[in-house]
């Protein structure tokens, strides 16, 4: 199956769906990694070389395809939406994509709402257009130091229903791509510190009945 994972930034996709897109490639499928805003302007002390940080991320999980937009960080509710959703489209019809995995609409984070938005309308594309293969998944990641930040309780917030086991080697290969990405990484208890990410990977885990997991909602499944 080929996922694509669609993401605001550089690390979001590690942080939200590492252990599980390890585990995805080991299986043989066909993942790649689709990045809105390859930049962090707005952000301090994360490094100013993310493409290359990506990169070697991007290699410790087995990821061979990336795409990379150039809308701008913190800003994309600037961005016509429909500018958004097509740079998706785009990424989608070339990749074959049959299952997406993307950020939760609540997060707080503007640019993770505007992709999650985007994403939504991107993932009809099968329904519009020759040649593109039908929707089988559609799933939301959570990402930490964001979705648990859901402080709107009018929103409907990440409700974890589909579970990954990841064991604790994947906790280990997500930890050290997360690694890559220069200042990234914090002590704990900062939720991108070793000890939170092992943490919730056991909490999601005990959800499911396992030693270790990621958590993810589903919203869209076609077997």
């Amino acid at each position: 199956m080929n996922y694509l994972i669609v993401v605001a930034h550089p690390d979001d996709e590690v942080l939200g769906a590492g252990a599980t897109i390890h585990k995805l490639v080991l299986n043989g499928d066909k993942v790649a990694v689709a990045t809105m805003a390859n930049h962090a302007a707005a952000r301090a002390n994360i490094s100013d070389t993310l493409s290359d940080d990506q990169a070697k991320a991007m290699k410790i999980l087995g990821v061979e395809k990336t795409y990379t937009a150039d809308f701008p960080n913190i800003k994309m509710n600037t961005v016509p939406h429909l500018d958004l959703v097509q740079f998706i489209e785009s990424c989608i019809e070339d990749f074959q994509a049959v299952a997406l995995i993307t950020h939760h609409p609540s997060d707080t984070n503007i640019d993770h709402v505007m992709t999650a938005d985007a994403v939504q309308a991107a993932c009809r594309l099968f329904q519009r257009k020759d040649g593109v293969p039908p929707l089988k998944k559609l799933l939301y990641m959570e990402v930490p130091s964001s979705t648990e930040w859901s402080v709107d309780s009018s929103s409907n917030r990440f409700t974890a229903n589909y579970f990954v086991e990841v064991g604790k080697e994947g906790v280990d290969i997500k930890i050290e791509a997360l690694s890559a990405y220069k200042g990234v990484m914090r002590n704990y208890p900062h939720p991108r510190s070793r000890q939170a990410l092992m943490g919730l990977a056991a909490y999601r885990g005990s959800q499911a009945g396992c030693n270790y997991a990621e958590a993810f909602e589903c919203v869209f499944r076609r077997d």
